[in-house]
């Protein structure tokens, strides 16, 4: 008899389905079972196709992918639809993959099988729509958590954590290869040292893991019996652990098996088709979560060392002063860039250091290449005496010289090779006397916070950024830092990152140096970079991972006060230039800032007119520039406001009696009217205007 009519009489039909031609060949039982007339026929892929139930087609084509990749039996069960799309018959397909090249055949048999009767499902029949929402959502959450890895622990602890539908293993561990030995990345279910004798094992060795990493094919065992037959040399190691099943499955990256993942079972496991199918698609994303995770600590471990080889160490101590410092590299790349800052001493005395704060333009490894040019060009200028403006038209011009080689196009912009130029803030500081001289090219002013918490944000005269033009001059600003008072400057990664622009990032961070209560500065700048950029932890996944949109980097300077200062009195002081008359806004806004907390706000309106005025007349007046010096200093009976604007021009002002349509000669009767005392001041060399307003009941223990 032939085996046609024995395999017909137990309704089985053979098909051969050639993947190169797409051509489908069933004998007379197949297509008798497909609902064709009962004799030979060749078929196209899509007449064949329109037989079977679309879910179940979907079904059978992850099968037999998955039996090709692993050259084991694909088995699955399919509902044959009529004409009309009504079922009229569940098969059962069995079929082996004949490879060629990148062609394959698949032979196998069609098996007509009696439809489950509701509660009668066991480990074999056919996926329900339960079950596959089930595992396609599980396949979506693992996804989403191996993605969101960041570190190969990471990435072990998410596979560990996974419970797959149905079959969910209880010990886990991942395989890598070291040369020519397998190792352990990792493992869980299993005590600490008992992957001792797996930890580095030849890949010769008879043990499952070792022959997935040298034939990429997964192993499957799905009893302690089947494990100890097909390799017995190492079975004795496994048994000790007590499973009853076992999958080692392939990694595989870009074509080439990096490891092998195991996933052991204390229950028995059939390891269906789908089963497998799970498996090996986790196995694939476990694979690119650990690829990318390697990717990422190597970088992290070369950005750690570019870090430390750039960045300086702010010791040892200096007596009289505080420093700390932090610098935190933007999410993506690399995580260098091209931010940085620096303290130097200066020559000349113990008692005058530098502090030196930059941006480079750009996140990749030509900023910081840059950045460590600048840094080094920088230190040399400031190490040979010249005074902040100097050091500053100096490195610009040493930018630019390196920016004009690096001139190729607009292809060379395009790929980043273009000029760069960068932003810097650089303070020569006498810590005997507390004067800073401020040179700025494009970078975010400096702020100081005042004994008694009061943060004002200092406005300097600027220049451009560096390598723009090779003669930017860099005029000087000078302040004093009081005994007890705070410095702080930072690149714009600190305001601006979280969605913020300059101004409300400021009021941020003005908000954060006024809240902060003690002398610890390492604290504070752990407080300012984490408000912007979460905990030190940075590098875990979580809702600030997206806000790491710029490289941050700020340093804090306070002077050490030798005795109590809690009655310093507030003080700024700026000075507005012939050629700068918009800077009155600012001097307008930082009396507002000196007076944050004072109580009558007719008096905060009249402190501001009169500032207004007082400069104005300076500026219409004379030829040269105006000095602003305000003070707030608790009295006998309550807060003093002491504002003085000096000029060099020895003509003292005049009252007048302007008439209702006069546009000037008005400074000196607001005056008379708003102010508690008022005065003008012979002082050598030109003249100082002055007056004071008085808060009686200032707030409580302001003066005490």
């Amino acid at each position: 008899m032939r085996t046609e009519d024995v395999l017909a009489a137990i309704a089985t039909g053979l098909w051969r389905w050639d993947n190169a031609s797409g051509i489908v060949s069933l004998d007379a039982e197949a297509a008798r079972l497909l609902g064709l007339p009962a004799e030979p026929v060749r078929l196209s892929e899509a007449a064949v196709r329109s037989r079977f139930h679309p879910v179940d087609w979907n079904e059978i084509d992850g099968v037999v992918n998955l039996a090709v990749a692993e050259g084991t039996l694909a088995e699955a069960r399919l509902r044959i639809m009529d004409d009309r799309g009504r079922v009229v018959r569940t098969v059962r397909s069995r079929s082996k993959p004949l490879i060629d090249g990148n062609d394959y055949q698949l032979v196998g048999t069609l098996q007509e099988v009696a439809d489950p009767q509701p509660g009668t499902a066991g480990p074999h029949t056919p996926i329900t729509g339960d079950w596959r929402r089930s595992r396609e959502a599980f396949l979506l959450d693992a996804g989403r958590a191996l993605a969101e890895a960041r570190s190969t622990s990471e990435v072990l602890r998410v596979a560990a954590s996974l419970s797959m539908p149905g079959f969910s293993p209880d010990g886990l561990a991942v395989f890598g290869m070291s040369g020519d030995r397998l190792t352990v990345i990792g493992h869980h279910g299993q005590r600490d040292g008992d992957e001792g004798p797996f930890s580095s094992m030849a890949l010769a060795t008879d043990y499952p893991a070792a022959e997935v990493v040298r034939t990429g094919r997964a192993i499957y065992l799905p009893s302690p019996e089947e494990y100890r037959r097909r390799f017995p040399m190492t079975w004795p190691l496994a048994e000790r652990f007590e499973r009853q099943s076992w999958a080692f499955v392939p990694l595989v990256v870009a074509g080439r098996t990096m490891g092998a993942w195991m996933a052991a079972f204390k229950h028995q496991v059939a390891f269906t088709p789908d089963e497998r199918s799970v498996l090996t698609t986790v196995a694939r994303m476990l694979a690119q979560a650990l690829a990318r995770a390697g990717v990422a600590e190597s970088e992290r471990e070369l950005s750690l060392g570019l870090q430390r080889t750039m960045m300086p160490v702010l010791g040892p101590g200096i007596p009289g002063i505080q420093v700390a410092a932090r610098y935190v590299p933007t999410g993506g790349g690399l995580q260098v860039g091209g931010d940085w800052y620096d303290m130097i001493r200066l020559p000349g005395g113990a008692g005058r250091i530098a502090l030196v704060i930059g941006d480079v333009q750009g996140h990749d490894v030509r900023a910081a290449a840059l950045m460590g040019q600048l840094r080094i060009a920088l230190r040399a200028y400031a190490s040979e005496g010249h005074r902040p403006d100097a050091v500053l038209s100096r490195a610009s011009r040493f930018l630019y010289g390196v920016n004009d080689g690096h001139d190729g196009g607009d292809e060379a912009v395009a790929a980043g090779g273009g000029p760069r130029f960068a932003t810097c803030l650089y303070l020569e500081v006498d810590l005997e006397t507390g004067t800073v001289d401020i040179a700025r090219a494009g970078h975010p002013d400096p702020a100081v916070r005042m004994v008694d918490g009061t943060v004002l944000l200092r406005p300097t005269a600027g220049g451009l950024p560096l390598g723009i033009d090779a003669d930017t001059d860099y005029p000087t600003t000078r302040l004093t830092l009081d005994p007890g008072e705070t410095l702080m400057i930072c690149t714009d990664g600190l305001l601006e990152t979280g969605g913020h622009d300059l101004d409300s990032g400021w009021e941020r961070v003005r908000r954060l140096l006024e809240e902060h209560r003690g002398d610890d500065l390492e604290e504070l700048a752990d407080t300012l970079v984490e408000a912007v950029h979460g905990p030190g932890s940075h590098h875990t996944t979580g809702p600030l991972a997206d806000r790491r949109e710029d490289d941050i980097a700020v340093l804090l300077l306070s002077r050490r006060p030798a005795t109590a200062v809690r009655e310093t009195p507030r003080r700024t002081l700026m000075t507005i230039a012939q050629a700068e008359p918009e800077r009155i806004a600012e001097a307008r806004e930082q009396v507002r800032q000196l007076l944050h907390d004072w109580t009558d706000e007719d008096q905060l309106d009249a402190a501001v007119l009169m500032v207004s005025e007082m400069v104005t007349n300076v500026l219409v007046h004379t030829d040269g520039d105006a000095l602003l010096t305000a003070e707030v200093a608790c009295g006998d009976k309550g807060r003093r406001l002491r504002v003085e604007v000096s000029d060099a021009s020895d003509e003292l002002p005049h009252k007048r009696h302007p008439g209702e349509m006069a546009s000037s000669g008005r400074g000196l009767v607001l005056m008379e009217m708003l102010a508690d005392a008022w005065g003008v001041e012979p002082r050598g060399e030109g003249k100082t205007i002055w007056y004071e307003l008085t808060e009686p009941a200032g707030p409580e223990g302001c003066c005490g």
